[in-house]
């Protein structure tokens, strides 16, 4: 079969895992891993084009979905040979499904930072910690976000599900321009309890405690529901953050097992949320699945009110997976700037200005898709805070070419800087390390030795913007 592919499509040259699925063969991760195959994709898929002009259409509702630790590889459409993600695999069809995404850290809280204000986490204060987890730190509710832009230029906004950037009683989405909340404050919750890693409650309508015992997932998933199905009088933005599939391991209907971590949350256990002692591939499986049956009725639901063509949708990962993913073939999960803990699933969907059945290599970070909703929104970025990303309006509506720059990270004991297709990784062991990504997505042949001028050169670029940011 020939078909057409971006030469850098799903990371380069994919296991036999990859193949499997795209071949719609059933294969075991063992088998899958002894061959190299041609890149997974959709025999329809092809390299993304700009659509010609179309009619002129309204500024469109933003519906941003962010899951909770999920790997690069943990969705089927890119490349997961066990898990079923029928619903994100239609969404990845009917619009552009990129390969080289990546988020703007490695774990929860700073890549949140770099969405909300379209910064570097490094930026401010409370993306210092990585992620939040206690009462210090958090977004200043003086800082502009992507809310409260979007919301002075005249849209309603709302936030459901994992804030995950500060604490009550100083730090909260209402307080950061979202015109309205419903979710949990922290970083992890039980998901029956909604016990916190302090053992405190936290489900929150507004500053307002919300009691509602159910499972976490379907109480979110009907709230944005209702949401996107309101009549509403101007275009919105709704940030829906699922906590699925963070730890602790627990589906729906896994009553027994959220009994025992609350009893020990009750006990004193502060590790308990971790579940490191639970947990398993099938139940992450099936975690996985029931993320993607949710955001299924959440589509659903917006296709019944009226509102598809005109609404762009945007899904991805807050960071890299971790003990359960699937990344392959990527090294590294969450917490690191290896491949496999910030590359992440992303897909964008637009009917009314973008066609659908598209892939894109373009490499692109969170902060670039702040300044592309607010570019298509009409917004503009506070011109006391510039903006770190790059808008890709022009080249997602008009084909434009996007410049060549740098994508840059930077956590604890850890720094990279992405230029084209090079990549250059200091990791914990302090050797710099150098990767032509097209050729060696799973970052394995170090060409520092052989390429040091380019080396230096990216060094060098990631020191100048390193020295604009805070100290940790």
């Amino acid at each position: 079969m020939s078909t057409p592919l971006s030469r850098r499509a799903l990371g380069g040259a994919a296991a036999g895992a990859a193949a499997a699925a795209a071949l719609g063969a059933t294969a075991t991760t063992a088998q899958a891993a002894t061959a190299q195959a041609a890149p997974v994709t959709d025999p329809q898929e092809r390299p993304f084009r700009a659509a010609q002009p179309r009619r002129h259409s309204r500024r469109p509702n933003i519906l941003f979905i962010l899951g909770d630790d999920l790997g690069w590889a943990d969705l089927s459409s890119y490349g997961s040979p066990h898990i079923r993600t029928p619903h994100l695999d239609r969404l990845a069809r009917q619009g552009v499904r990129f390969t080289d995404a990546y988020s703007g850290s490695a774990t929860c809280s700073p890549t949140r930072f770099s969405l909300y204000t379209g910064r570097y986490p490094g930026r401010t204060k409370g993306g210092l910690a990585e992620p939040i987890a206690d009462r210090s730190a958090g977004l200043e509710p003086t800082h502009p976000t992507l809310a409260s832009l979007l919301r002075d230029s005249g849209y309603a906004t709302a936030l459901i599900g994992k804030w995950h950037c500060g604490y009550l009683p100083d730090y909260s989405p209402t307080r950061s321009g979202w015109d309205e909340f419903f979710g949990n404050f922290g970083g992890a919750l039980e998901y029956y309890s909604k016990l916190g890693l302090g053992g405190e409650y936290d489900l929150y309508e507004g500053d307002a405690e919300y009691k509602d015992l159910r499972y976490y997932t379907r109480i979110i998933t009907e709230r944005a529901s209702e949401y996107v199905g309101r009549d509403h009088d101007r275009p919105w933005l709704l940030n829906l953050n699922f906590t699925t599939p963070h730890w602790p391991w627990i589906a729906d209907g896994d009553t027994e097992e959220s009994a025992e971590i609350v009893r020990r949350i009750k006990a004193g256990d502060r590790s308990a949320l971790w579940h490191q002692d639970g947990g398993s591939v099938e139940k992450y499986k099936e975690m996985v699945e029931d993320l993607d049956r949710s955001i299924g009725q959440v589509l659903a639901a917006l296709k019944r009110s009226g509102q598809e063509q005109d609404t762009l949708v945007f899904f991805a990962s807050d960071n890299g997976g971790e003990r359960f993913s699937y990344n392959w073939p990527l090294a590294g999960n969450k917490g690191s700037l290896q491949e496999g803990g910030i590359r992440v699933p992303s897909i964008l969907r637009w009917p009314a200005r973008i066609d659908g059945g598209q892939v894109s290599d373009l490499p692109v970070f969170t902060p670039d898709w702040t300044a592309t909703l607010l570019e298509l929104a009409g917004a503009r970025p506070h011109p006391a805070y510039p903006l770190d990303g790059t808008s890709l309006a022009g080249h997602l509506l008009r084909g434009a070419e996007v410049p060549e720059r740098d994508l840059f990270w930077r956590v604890r004991g850890e720094r990279a800087l992405r230029r084209g297709d090079w990549k250059y990784y200091r990791g914990k062991s302090g050797r710099d390390q150098l990767f032509h990504l097209s050729a060696d997505s799973r970052e394995q042949a170090d060409r520092a030795p052989f390429e040091q001028v380019r080396l230096a050169e990216l060094r060098a670029a990631w020191e100048r913007i390193d020295a604009g940011l805070l100290r940790y």
